[in-house]
């Protein structure tokens, strides 16, 4: 089933990272297959989806604040960076990193959360396996013999990138804290043939470099930029790392959130070193001066946390291109420290007060809400492709995950538009 698009010489790749899943017919040499991934993620439905999708906060809550879209950006230029540094193609970093959101469902974490509950008795719902669901079945592009969709088809190297948590639900690493596995994971049990063709020779439960790139880009991206929207927004003023108080509840929400990767002790010398560094000036008051400094912070921390991991990873490994698993992203425990502050002010000061807002609970509700009507009036209800789906699938488990795919595929947007015209009257 697989096949070879074409033997191009890329340093460090063999011809298995560039196979696909479905041989397609022959393509112009004047782009590499890593080339024409990228290409296909940029052109998705489902990326211009992520303009209408939460991040922290709503798309809607003002001009400034990211989307999905934009933090995806952001983390594809991060990663494109870090990846081209270590000799990583460019284009296979890039290409996770515009992947590594596709599949998060309206409302961000919370409407992930929604869905979790909603869909646990068939397998669960994880964005990081949604986004995996996505790629290789739901967003059309390539069909089968059979006239299957198999989704962007993307090559080996590029799946397998996109990977964040390369193993099934309940079968990733167990937490020393609680002795249970990890919820995060990447796989639904329904896409375990391409999962298990994309992982071919890989490491079991071993994330690629590249994807370990995406990953650092991820973090960096957002626990920098989650923080500059905080102070912008009026949430966060950076001079509460000064106060005792501030620090503890900073260092407690990240052992609520984030566990214990790192000690209070560790985090606290964080953020001593944050402070020390002078990046950012205190008493924000929204000018064009203040705007100017606090990008240039946001500027510092990424190259900052980038440039730390690059050296790490360089002395650990010399010189020469790194790429799948001839390496692992070496992250120093300082810069990992500095990151997990950066998360801990968001959360403390954004993410959690955010969870007592009635709105919060309205979002959850919403899609509570759309799933069970959405099943009552399956098929018909559902958009063509997903009525398609539900008209094939083999009992009521597939029926559900058909209609939790139409629901996590929708934007905020269309998800409140949606729940207006089916639930609304319904309840009138």
């Amino acid at each position: 089933m697989t096949a070879l698009e074409h033997d191009v010489d890329i340093d460090g790749y063999v011809d298995a990272d560039r196979a696909r899943w479905v041989r397609e017919g022959s393509k112009s040499r004047e782009r590499t297959p890593f080339e024409r991934d990228r290409a296909r993620i940029v052109h998705s439905s489902a990326l211009r989806r992520l303009g209408a999708k939460t991040q922290v906060l709503g798309p809607s809550s003002d001009d400034f604040v990211r989307t999905r879209l934009t933090h995806t950006l952001e983390v594809a230029q991060v990663g494109r960076e870090i990846g081209k540094a270590l000799g990583c193609d460019p284009d296979v970093v890039d290409t996770a990193c515009l992947a590594h959101d596709l599949g998060h469902p309206p409302f961000g974490h919370n409407g992930e959360r929604a869905l979790a509950e909603l869909a646990r008795g068939i397998g669960g719902f994880e964005g990081n396996a949604q986004t995996l669901r996505l790629l290789t079945r739901l967003e059309p592009k390539v069909v089968d013999a059979q006239g299957r969709s198999v989704g962007l088809n993307l090559t080996r190297a590029s799946l397998d990138a996109s990977v964040k948590y390369p193993w099934r639900h309940l079968q990733g690493p167990v937490s020393a804290a609680s002795g249970r596995p990890t919820h995060k994971f990447g796989v639904y049990e329904d896409d375990l043939p391409v999962f298990t063709w994309l992982r071919q020779d890989a490491p079991e439960g071993r994330k690629c470099l590249e994807a370990q790139v995406m990953d650092l880009a991820d973090d960096i991206s957002y626990s920098v930029h989650d923080v500059e929207d905080a102070v912008v927004g009026g949430r966060l003023d950076l001079s509460v790392l000064s106060s005792r108080t501030e620090r503890d509840r900073v260092i407690d929400a990240i052992g609520t959130w984030y566990g214990d990767a790192v000690g209070p002790d560790g985090l606290d010398e964080a953020m001593s070193r944050l402070v020390a560094s002078r990046l950012w000036a205190p008493g924000f008051d929204g000018s064009r001066g203040a705007l100017a400094l606090l990008k240039d912070a946001t500027s510092q921390l990424i190259g900052r946390f980038a440039k730390a991991s690059q050296r790490a990873t360089r002395a650990e490994y010399g010189d020469g291109p790194l790429t799948r698993y001839a390496a692992n992203l070496v992250v120093p425990s300082e810069t990992l420290a500095e990151i997990l502050v950066l998360k801990g002010l968001a959360v403390a000061y954004v993410m959690a007060p955010r969870e007592l807002e009635p709105l919060y609970h309205a979002q959850r509700e919403m899609l509570r809400d759309l799933v069970e009507v959405l099943s009552e009036r399956a098929p018909t209800a559902l958009e063509p492709p997903f009525a398609a789906d539900w008209r094939e699938a083999a009992d009521d488990a597939a029926r559900l995950r058909v209609v939790v795919d139409q629901v996590a595929s929708l934007t905020d947007v269309s998800a409140a538009a949606l729940h207006a015209r089916l639930v609304h009257p319904r309840r009138g």
